[in-house]
């Protein structure tokens, strides 16, 4: 064996106790609970060992640009605006530093896998789009990552997008999105991303129903069209916010509609509550869908990041656990058993979206695994645990030190504080800082 971690708690089999994982040739050997293999040898006494966490739905093009726009209204229409603004600003390289900036925080925080949002239209035509396929080649040690494109000023409003669409499926997209929300004809919009998505054999998924109130849903409309082209399972709606503000017997109504068609849904809980219920003055609204009640229902989901400091979410760390908490914690999740499900919508929910089914800790895997300080995933949520360390392929991509008290009468050198900050979350790799 190449490496072997002894006495490991593996997420989501936590009843069957310590296990030892076995990692040869960059992929998982052997799962047991006592493993006869000579190699280098890791004890993990009970710490837990997660698959790599999952970005279903993160925004590398426009991130960290807070510091050129201005904020205001912290409306949605007002995001859009200034992002768009911005955008026209936007180079190749500037969007490569930005994304490699959020990205790493991203790869520190346990990401493996991720699913990135990129805009196309005629305004920034491909300065967004080749920076992020540059950082998926130089970041491909520590993170697998796919592309989707999608028209976020609209579609049918704004000619010559649909071509570039197009043309970026071809360049290497392997996704493609839609914002019917910013489109003079939304549903105009979501029919042509369907014929364009059967024409290049994609995966679908949106940006949808962003607002404060259940006038003008099109989930159920997406469900119909996911039906009339048999692209069951190749779809996903993110936001969704609305779907929050519809009572009981209609949201069962719609979840049922969701699972039976294979639509899954991706809650983006900072944003959501960032954006919504900005005209009300007293007892405002949340805007966060129930992403476990949909789960309760049939419907996979999973939880996201969305936007990193930019007008649509003023802050974040790309830490997911830090989002399945903020769920937690919004959507009234306290069991134990609740807590795990929200654990699972940031790894194994988020890969079934991206139709991965071999992203897990199973004989023949790639051992792309992430250790964190505690013993169950419950406990990783509720404790906001940030990862020890993590594998990627069987090779050490980050390491984050664990914090020590210093008592009374310790005295640390200064080589010895220059150190703990050099070691202090370290990305190891071509691409690393």
């Amino acid at each position: 064996m190449d490496v072997i971690l002894r006495r490991a708690t593996i997420a989501g089999r936590e009843a069957e106790g310590a296990l030892d994982i076995g990692i040869a040739g960059g992929r998982i050997a052997a799962v047991s609970p006592v493993l006869d293999a000579i190699g280098p040898a890791i004890d993990l006494d009970g710490r837990l060992v997660s698959p790599g966490l999952v970005e279903t739905h993160i925004h590398l093009d426009k991130t960290c640009i807070i510091d050129r726009c201005r904020i205001a209204e912290g409306t949605l229409g007002e995001a859009v605006s200034e992002t768009a603004k911005a955008k026209k600003s936007f180079t190749e390289e500037d969007c490569h530093a930005r994304g490699a900036r959020t990205l790493e925080n991203c790869i520190r925080n346990g990401t493996m896998l991720m699913r990135t949002h990129v805009e196309i239209d005629p305004g920034i035509g491909f300065r967004g789009f080749d920076a992020i396929l540059r950082l998926a080649q130089d970041y491909a040690f520590a993170i697998d990552m796919e592309i989707c494109v999608f028209p976020q000023e609209g579609l049918t409003n704004f000619p010559g997008t649909e071509p570039l669409l197009a043309a970026a499926l071809g360049k290497g997209a392997r996704i493609l999105g839609a914002a019917p929300y910013t489109d003079t004809d939304p549903r105009g919009q979501i029919d042509r991303i369907f014929v364009m998505a059967r024409e290049h054999d994609v995966d679908i998924d949106m940006h949808l129903d962003l607002g404060d109130s259940p006038e003008d849903m099109h989930v159920e409309y997406v469900c119909a069209a996911t039906e009339k082209h048999g692209w069951g399972g190749r779809v996903a709606v993110g936001h969704v916010t609305r779907l929050s503000t519809v009572p009981a017997p209609r949201f069962a109504a719609i979840a049922r509609r969701l699972a039976d068609t294979g639509v899954a849904v991706t809650v983006l809980p900072s944003t959501d509550l960032y954006l919504t219920g900005r005209g009300q003055d007293h007892s405002v609204m949340r805007g966060v869908t129930a992403a476990h009640r949909l789960v309760e229902r049939g419907v996979n989901c999973s939880l996201s990041t969305n936007n990193i400091l930019n007008p649509f979410t003023p802050y974040g760390d790309g830490s997911l656990i830090r989002m399945a908490n903020l769920y937690a914690n919004v959507a009234h999740v306290g069991t134990q058993a609740g807590l795990a499900e929200c654990f699972a919508m940031v790894t194994s929910r988020s890969a079934r979206l991206m139709r991965r089914p071999d992203h897990g800790i199973l004989e023949g895997s790639a051992a792309d695994l992430v250790v964190f300080d505690c013993r169950s995933t419950a406990a990783a949520v509720a404790e906001l645990q940030s990862p020890v360390f993590g594998l990627k392929g069987g090779r050490l991509t980050f390491a984050r030190p664990r914090s020590v008290l210093r008592m009374p009468g310790h005295v640390d050198s200064l080589a010895e504080m220059r150190q703990l900050l050099r070691g202090n979350v370290e990305c190891h790799g071509k691409a690393g800082r």
